[in-house]
């Protein structure tokens, strides 16, 4: 079992924006502090043994202008490695280019933070109609199965899988996750009733459910 809500309030979620030379971008962010050291955090997130253990296997050029390919999901180039305080790349998906910075930095109890920040153009229509609920929604699941992994050592996606996302726990945990980034989308500023519409598109989307 899964502690659903636990995991949903460890994480912090900011949506906001930032200015590329192509224009002004929206950022939707995401952190967790995790019970280990910066520098096996960053073997974690960095290692293509360890990244399939929480994320999705990887296959490419892991370096500084190197090229990455997740199974079935995004590819991209890495543009700025700097262990172990981070890397950026490109977010290659669906026909669209967006961004990820990721940043690690240590707690003053010794713990290390992960924070990750997606970036994509204000003009993208996955934005307009479901808001940052729909890379955050994926990336809380990412978050999940990271501290599942630094917990217990073993390989997450045998346990939080597609079977999972589709079980009642699944569903029950893409509706919280949503749920808050309803929450930041609204505190950024946004009208309301367009974040909520936003939301409601989005999770019925990842759960298969009708709004």
């Amino acid at each position: 079992m899964i502690e659903v809500t636990g995991q949903i309030n460890a994480v912090r979620r900011k949506v906001g924006e930032r200015v590329l030379e192509a224009g002004t971008a929206r950022t939707s962010t995401v952190s967790q502090v995790y019970d280990t050291d910066v520098d096996d955090l960053w073997d974690a997130v960095t290692n293509p043994e360890r990244i399939p253990r929480w994320f999705l296997p990887v296959s490419g050029d892991l370096r500084l202008g190197g090229r990455y390919q997740l199974e079935g999901n995004a590819s991209g180039t890495i543009e700025l490695c700097d262990p172990p305080k981070g890397f950026s790349a490109t977010w290659e998906f669906g026909g669209q280019t967006s961004w990820i910075e990721v940043r690690l930095s240590p707690e003053p109890d010794g713990r290390a933070r992960f924070e990750l920040e997606h970036i994509a153009h204000v003009d993208d229509g996955m934005w307009n109609q479901f808001g940052p609920g729909a890379v955050g929604i994926g990336w809380d699941q990412g978050l999940l199965g990271l501290a599942m992994h630094i917990a217990t050592g073993r390989s997450a996606p045998d346990e939080v899988g597609p079977d999972w996302s589709t079980s009642d726990e699944g569903k029950e945990f893409t509706r919280q996750s949503g749920e808050a980034w309803f929450a930041a989308h609204v505190a950024s500023g946004a009208d309301e009733a367009t974040a909520r519409a936003c939301a409601d598109r989005t999770i019925a989307a990842y759960t298969g459910e009708a709004g």
